[in-house]
């Protein structure tokens, strides 16, 4: 081959590197513009639902004659209980901060426990028929009882109420995590256990290469579903069992006829049950498959 005609092969090699690195370019553009513009109108869309929603309270508020507080009046006060949320001036006189760091110290607690029976037993369903047979029924008929319905329960079995709190958390975080466990494990593909006795796995190997990864995003979707229940019954729990905690916070305000409290803590549990659902909507999409 010539010089010449290696000169020409290296420049055509050249161009179409250049040519390749600037259709590469520009897509990352184009694609970050699009990124851009999607979280723009997303928050857009959202910072519109804010403002329907405010609004909407300024009525409520207005109509009332200001019996419900604006929301000046509870943002005023949101920000003084927000300056200092870690006083400490007795029992039945915390900060906010100490408050919810009870609540959510509860909440995980309970919630782990719930999970780490929960899930053993949903695998256990999802792979036996016999099992699911004998625990199914149980599940079914424990599953709709009210969390609060526990709270005495609770108080007969450990005579305590922060206790009693613990167990309404860990009884009603069982449920969504083992259905949805147990479906998970029951929906694997035939092929795929087929592919695990064609290649002799132990059990060990089953679970760890092919049950666990396959019904993963199914765990994880019921832990999402568990924590919101669990978030929410402690606000319940917190009310009967006084002392501390953020439901004790709202019912103490209201005791004290102190909306802007009761809206002020309202909006915090909204906040930290939203900070859950979207840490467990990340590692969701993070374990799930993708075509």
């Amino acid at each position: 081959m010539s010089d010449t005609n290696t000169l020409t092969i290296d420049n055509l090699e050249k161009n179409t590197v250049i040519s390749t690195e600037r259709f590469s370019e520009k897509y990352n553009i184009k694609l970050l513009i699009t990124t851009v513009v999607i979280k723009m109108k997303s928050l857009s869309l959202a910072g519109l639902g804010l403002l329907l929603f405010v609004g909407f309270w300024s009525i409520l508020s207005y109509y009332t004659k200001a019996a419900l507080p604006g929301p000046k009046a509870t943002l005023t006060v949101l920000y003084e209980m927000l300056r200092d949320p870690f006083y400490d001036y007795g029992p039945n006189d915390k900060g906010i901060g100490l408050q919810l760091f009870r609540s959510i110290k509860t909440v995980l607690f309970g919630f782990t426990l719930g999970s780490l029976i929960a899930i053993p037993i949903g695998i256990l369903m999802g792979a036996s028929a016999t099992c699911k047979q004998i625990l199914y029924p149980i599940v079914q008929l424990l599953k709709p009882v009210s969390p609060l319905a526990w709270f005495p329960i609770g108080l007969v079995v450990f005579k305590d109420t922060g206790m009693a709190t613990l167990f309404i958390v860990f009884i009603t975080s069982l449920w969504s995590t083992l259905i949805n466990t147990s479906f998970g494990v029951a929906s694997i593909p035939q092929d795929h256990k087929n592919v695990a006795k064609a290649f002799g796995f132990s059990k060990w190997r089953y679970l760890t290469k092919i049950l666990i990864p396959y019904s993963l995003p199914h765990i994880i979707t019921g832990l999402r579903l568990s924590i919101s229940v669990a978030w929410l019954v402690i606000v319940a729990g917190e009310m009967l069992s006084g002392g501390a905690g953020i439901g004790f916070f709202v019912w103490d305000s209201w005791n004290a006829l102190s909306l802007e409290k009761v809206i002020s803590a309202i909006i915090i549990i909204g906040v930290v049950g939203l900070f859950f659902d979207k840490l467990f909507t990340y590692i969701e999409s993070k374990v799930a498959y993708k075509a």
